[in-house]
């Protein structure tokens, strides 16, 4: 190398990090910006081939009502799957969230991915009733956690990648950027936020949604007909409606863990355990003739959004998930909470005087809130969904919900950071499987 070209090398590297000093967040920027969009690409792209699988299997599946009197052999198959070569990756999103706090952990396996993945349109295309963000977070997480060897991340630098990855895929599999950043930011350490992470988690998320609307993949839009103007009763009405879905989501997480820990005892050789829960599903959709339960859901989403619903359509999903996801199935627990919590809304309106669209767009989101304790994410997604005109509505049903959902979570693995009441103060940094 010549002497002139050594010297000007000398010149722009002291001019770097001269910069660098007078603008640390410019360096912060440009490196963050470049990781988060090798997570939106991955995280986008795998969203967007996800989505479209889980259409066809829906379509497929509703075409061929027969298919759901094989899923306890496709349950056995999922099983079968997971016992002998995805031990490593069963805890699913209890993984991701626990690696955040023990960030010096191996890197999580990329089988995660396809595994979940396989397991997620398996259970969708057989008549399970699952959800989508769980395998949309574990397949970012699992993908975007390759790079943390490629790029030689410290520690700290993992944690921002994996909730740069936890907000990419939620936010690109309900085309909600804004929430899924915020969701990140917000799920694994309740009551507290890592501001540290706050541009790479919304430039990720902001660019898998580009990403995933790139592969031209639509995601479902909702509609609320009226929103009272903002008065003191409909605000007492709202608060009535979060009690009601903070005590759904309380009662939803508790049946999700009881139904896991009687299947691990009814069950020693874990693939018998979705055998079981698929014959059980099985036989109820034969039983009661209708396939209402099954899957999404969103039919019947848009459904309690356009008229009012009764009071057992809650209940009866409640079951079905409940039976599926703990028996071993893979997918998620959100969509299903929307079903749940769109289709309470909408019964509530029997007793509570606001119009039954408000109240189930806000139940959508409220019992989700209570559900994995993240109250800021879910009014900022019923905003993104429904529009600002609800927002105030959407913001009360949502805290209270949080509130009165107790110490509970669908994620065991939830740290508290900071207690909702002073007092359980003893509670706090301990997570919720220690409660």
């Amino acid at each position: 190398m010549s002497q002139k070209r050594r010297t000007f090398i000398d010149i722009i590297q002291l001019y770097l990090r001269l910069l660098s000093r007078k603008y640390p967040a410019l360096l912060y920027i440009t490196k963050w910006l470049f990781i988060s969009s090798l997570i939106g690409i991955v995280a986008g792209t795998a969203s967007a081939g996800f989505l479209e699988s889980l259409s066809w299997a829906t379509g497929f599946r509703e075409s061929h009502i027969w298919l759901i009197a094989c899923l306890p052999i496709a349950g056995l198959a999922v099983g079968m799957l997971y016992y002998y070569f995805g031990k490593d990756v069963e805890a699913g999103n209890n993984l991701l969230i626990e690696t955040i706090h023990e960030s010096s952990r191996k890197t999580i396996p990329f089988k995660m991915a396809p595994f979940v993945y396989l397991g997620t349109v398996i259970t969708h295309l057989f008549g399970g009733s699952a959800g989508r963000e769980g395998t949309a977070l574990q397949m970012a997480g699992a993908i975007s956690d390759q790079f943390t060897k490629l790029l030689k991340l410290n520690e700290q630098d993992r944690k921002t990648l994996l909730i740069s990855a936890i907000a990419a895929g939620f936010g690109s599999v309900f085309g909600t950027p804004l929430a899924g950043a915020l969701f990140g930011l917000e799920v694994f350490l309740v009551g507290k936020i890592r501001y540290n992470s706050i541009f790479p988690a919304f430039a990720s998320a902001i660019l898998a949604d580009q990403v995933t609307r790139l592969w031209n993949v639509h995601h479902t839009e909702y509609h609320i007909g009226f929103v009272p103007e903002t008065d003191f009763q409909p605000f007492l009405y709202a608060v009535m409606a979060g009690i009601a879905f903070g005590i759904c989501a309380a009662a939803f997480s508790r049946m999700l863990h009881y139904g896991n820990s009687l299947f691990k005892s009814k069950f020693r050789y874990a693939p018998l355990r979705p055998f079981a829960g698929g014959i059980i599903v099985a036989a109820a959709v034969f039983a009661m003739g209708t396939t209402r339960y099954t899957g999404l859901g969103i039919p019947v989403i848009e459904e309690a959004l356009g008229k009012q619903l009764p009071l057992y359509d809650f209940a009866l999903k409640i079951l079905f998930t409940v039976v599926t996801l703990s028996a071993g199935f893979k997918g998620g627990e959100v969509t299903p909470l929307f079903f749940i919590g769109a289709t309470l809304g909408s019964a509530l309106s029997l007793f509570i005087p606001l119009p039954f669209g408000l109240l189930a767009g806000m139940g959508f989101v409220a019992v989700f809130a209570g559900a994995t304790n993240t109250p800021l994410a879910c009014t900022l997604m019923g905003i993104e969904l429904f529009g600002a005109e609800c927002g105030v509505y959407v913001a009360i049903a949502c805290v209270i919900s949080y509130l009165f959902s107790g110490n509970n979570s669908i994620y065991t693995k939830q740290k508290i950071g900071e207690a909702k009441n002073s007092r359980f103060g003893h509670f706090i940094n301990k997570n919720f499987e220690d409660l």
